[in-house]
């Protein structure tokens, strides 16, 4: 089974960037799709960001958070990253990468997603 281990999270203020990795070990790296998802206190899960593991690697991104955060692929590490420009306090969560093994369902549909990482906190104070 593939297991997936973000970091990069951390404390900024408004404004600041931050660069999260999700790393890929383990199983047979068979992907579709990787994605980015958020939740903060109180509220549900939420698309951020994905990434089509192929096809030129097109990626498809969240209303709230388009023109300030990049989704990212390096193939041969298995990795995908997520440059977060212009952190605002309403981007703090707890920030989780997801594999999609299948093309079945949309992108920012987590039932698209089987294997999901621990998160990693992002805080950005004003």
């Amino acid at each position: 089974q593939v297991q997936l281990v973000e970091s990069g999270g951390g404390l900024v203020q408004a404004g600041g960037s931050l660069r999260l990795s999700c790393a890929a070990s383990g199983g047979t790296f068979s992907t579709y799709r990787m994605g980015w998802f958020r939740q903060a206190p109180g509220k549900e899960r939420e698309f951020v960001a994905a990434i089509r593991w192929g096809y030129g690697g097109i990626t498809y991104y969240a209303e709230s958070v388009k023109g300030r955060f990049t989704i990212s692929r390096d193939n041969a590490k298995t990795t995908v990253y997520l440059q977060m420009n212009s952190l605002k306090p309403e981007d703090t969560a707890v920030y989780y990468c997801a594999r999609g093994v299948f093309p079945s369902g949309s992108y920012e549909n987590s039932h698209a997603y089987a294997d999901w990482g621990q998160g990693t906190q992002v805080t950005v104070s004003t």
